[in-house]
């Protein structure tokens, strides 16, 4: 345990009005097999950001449902972002949502570009700057619009993600779950396996670069959209995060049967069946809530979690085990404990 560990006051989520099903996704497109999609996807409605709205937008929303009582703003003396869907390219969503709040002058802030993994990297920055003793109110939002950034034909995308925001005060003195340990990942060496390749500075966003390509599986994207490797992600996830689980639960004097509760990030159906299988999990130990929101990136932890904390799926000492992983490659665990 941390010699000041980082606690979890409470989340607060939201997700944008549109909802898509499935069956409107069908609907638009005749060809692809919907039985078969949700089979692997898990999900049969997500919800996506309107043309005007943005990542910044879902967060300020949930922001003002975590402080539906201003007055914890005031002590507020650290705002870090999580997003791969900035307004702009500069300044980060960090200083336009402390404007948007009102925060002290005295609040660091800051955007990191992360995505699934986010959630759990945002805790194991917070608890750094709790140690360093640079800031005790934390303030971890996360928010993505990665509808954005698929193209409207890429199967592979657009059944699986969804638009979403949570926001998450940390705190040193008061919490329903305390950090007790945590370890993160990275694989740069696979960065490519889920990548935007054009519209940054090494391949500028051109007519050419935007240009529609299909697949063999008949996915259609372009340079300028999320080029995703399916199959190679699965593969990472299934390689790293048991044994990367067992590591961080080992060296606590901890077993998977010690912990009463899983939230991963909710990556797939697929990917979720595997882990629990890889892991020997009991189902109902592992929660999940992709059917009714898809995969909102770096906001599907704080979600979920928030889900099962109101679903009373945590009581006092209970071992929880978050674990997020995606775009890098990187992956992160975090053991957590309700106080």
């Amino acid at each position: 345990m941390y010699p000041q560990p980082l606690l979890i006051d409470r989340i607060a989520c939201h997700l944008p009005q549109k909802a898509v099903t499935n069956d409107e996704l069908a609907r638009e497109n005749p060809s692809w097999i919907m039985e078969k999609a949700f089979k692997s996807t898990g999900v049969s409605l997500r919800f996506v950001a309107g043309a005007d709205e943005t990542a910044l937008d879902l967060a300020l929303a949930a922001c003002r449902e975590l402080f539906k009582d201003p007055q914890p703003l005031s002590t507020i003396d650290a705002l870090i972002f999580c997003t791969q869907s900035p307004d702009h390219i500069m300044p980060s969503n960090a200083f336009l949502l402390h404007k948007a709040l009102g925060l002290s002058e005295a609040c660091l802030a800051f955007d990191y570009n992360l995505s699934c993994s986010g959630f759990v990297y945002g805790l194991a920055i917070a608890q750094g700057f709790l140690s360093a003793g640079l800031a005790r109110n934390i303030l971890l939002v996360t928010a993505d619009t990665y509808t954005k950034l698929i193209h409207p034909q890429d199967r592979s995308a657009r059944l699986l993600f969804g638009d979403g925001a949570a926001a998450t005060l940390l705190t040193a003195e008061k919490g329903s779950l305390r950090l007790l340990d945590m370890a993160c990942g990275t694989s740069g060496q696979h960065y490519d396996k889920f990548i935007i390749p054009a519209g940054g500075a090494r391949t500028l966003r051109t007519p050419e670069a935007e240009r529609p390509i299909t697949d063999t599986s008949g996915n259609v994207r372009s340079l300028c959209h999320i080029n995703m490797d399916g199959m190679g992600i699965l593969s990472f996830v299934n390689s790293k995060v048991p044994d990367h689980v067992r590591q961080v639960l080992g060296r606590n004097a901890l077993t998977v049967d010690d912990v009463s509760l899983f939230v991963f990030h909710q990556a797939s159906r697929t990917a979720l069946d595997s882990l629990t299988r890889l892991l020997g999990l009991p189902k109902e130990k592992v929660f999940s809530n992709l059917e009714m929101v898809g995969n909102t990136v770096s906001s599907s932890i704080p979600i979920a979690l928030k889900e099962a904390l109101d679903a009373n799926r945590v009581k006092k000492g209970d071992k929880v085990v978050l674990c997020g992983f995606g775009v890098g490659l990187s992956w992160g665990t975090a053991l957590m404990e309700a106080v």
